[in-house]
This record gives C-alpha cells, sequence and structure tokens, in this order.
C-alpha cells in the first residue's frame, strides 16, 4: 500500500505545522486533528494511508487511541507511527503492544520520518 494521505493527531499546532511542512515537501496530502474525538471522525471520513499520533494529548491519549484504532475491523489496516517526546523504551513497547507500526521521538528527524514512512510501503 502506497502512502499517500496522511492523518496527523497531535494536540501542538506548533508540530503539526512543522509535520505537515516536512509531508507536504515529500509529495503527501495531508490532514489533522487535535483530539482522540477529531481524529475518529477525520479516519472514518477521509480513509488517510498512514496515522502520525502523537501520545501526550488531553482526553484520550496517543496509546488508548491507538489500540482503538488498530482494533477495529474497519480501520485496522492503517498503520499509526507514535511520534512523541516519550523517549523511554518502555513507552516504545507499550506503543508497539497498542498497535503502532512504528515509533519516533521529537524533535522529528525528518530523513528519519520519511524513511519510516517509505518502509511501510
Amino acid at each position: 500500500m502506497a502512502v499517500r494521505k496522511v492523518l496527523i493527531v497531535d494536540d501542538s499546532k506548533t508540530e503539526t505545522l512543522l509535520l505537515a511542512a516536512i509531508l507536504q515537501e515529500h509529495g503527501y496530502s495531508v490532514a489533522s486533528a487535535d483530539g482522540a474525538d477529531e481524529a475518529m471522525e477525520k479516519i472514518a471520513t477521509e480513509r488517510p494511508d498512514l496515522i502520525l499520533m502523537d501520545v501526550v494529548m488531553p482526553g484520550r491519549n496517543g496509546f488508548q487511541l491507538t489500540r482503538t484504532i488498530s482494533r477495529a475491523p474497519e480501520f485496522a489496516n492503517i498503520p499509526i507511527i507514535l511520534c512523541t517526546s516519550k523517549r523511554m523504551e518502555t513507552d516504545k513497547i507499550w506503543g508497539f503492544r497498542q498497535g503502532a507500526r512504528d515509533y519516533i521521538t521529537k524533535p522529528v528527524n525528518a530523513v528519519e520520518l520519511i524513511a519510516k514512512i517509505k518502509a511501510l510501503d
């Protein structure tokens, strides 16, 4: 599956704009959501090819939302890359257990991010 459309889920407008700029520079179409409820709406209506998910957000956090998405039959095939400031190995392991396909820490290195996306193709 070629990744063309990416949904960024992050409550930080600054992070969202930074990620969107990196993705658009590499030809990806970008949508964004600033929390779990908006993310679920956009996943259902826009059907992204990939989700970049922050972990630390108000309400349902990124781990919880990743678990919800990855266990929903209609969305389980959408890969999720956790994109977070949480750097502990236990966080990474927990993220994978929730259904994430990859994990990248902030501040995001553009080359690393694009390489991780291309590895999903």
